[in-house]
């Protein structure tokens, strides 16, 4: 069974020991997905497995047979960047730009994390059928994703002009 990237059947590499960042970068040629740390500490390789984050450095292309993934190339659609893609530039939520593919897939999955009411560390009733996206919320959950240029303002205000109805319900 072939693995699905950016809406196209891939075969999986021969060798089960390569990862699925190493497969995304090397063997398919997608460069957007960076290869930060290696060990799972930045969030630079942050990719959407099924629509749920995932650190692409920590995992093994041969685990996702059969599954969707989804990288930063493959979120435009007919030549529009997708909204929280525009909103970064419009935002400056970017500098060197390095980090900037894993933050835009990780809060796409953090959005879907909110709707489907996962809570977090900050999530103040764990019970909740509701999670609010407060700015510590938000924070909170992008903490996994690291930005060495200081671009954390801009990144937050374009996550937030993009889902701002998740953050209203809590204002």
């Amino acid at each position: 069974m072939p693995i699905i990237v950016n809406g196209t059947e891939q075969a999986l590499p021969d060798d089960p020991r390569v990862s699925l960042l190493d497969f995304l970068r090397e063997h398919l040629h997608l460069s957007g997905t960076k290869k930060g740390c290696d060990q799972g500490a930045c969030g630079a390789c942050t990719v959407l497995v099924d629509g749920e984050r995932i650190l692409s450095c920590l995992s093994l292309a041969i685990q996702y047979e059969g599954h969707e993934i989804l990288t930063v190339e493959g979120l435009a659609s007919e030549g529009a960047l997708h909204p929280l893609q525009q909103a970064f530039v419009d935002r400056d939520g970017l500098q060197c730009g390095y980090c900037t593919p894993g933050q835009i897939c990780s809060a796409i999955g953090m959005i879907g994390e909110v709707r489907r009411g996962v809570p977090s560390q900050m999530t103040p009733d764990l019970l909740a059928a509701r999670v609010d996206l407060t700015h510590d919320e938000l924070r909170e959950r992008m903490s996994g994703n690291l930005c060495r240029c200081g671009a954390h303002n801009g990144i937050v205000q374009a996550i937030v002009d993009t889902y701002g109805e998740q953050r209203r319900a809590a204002e």
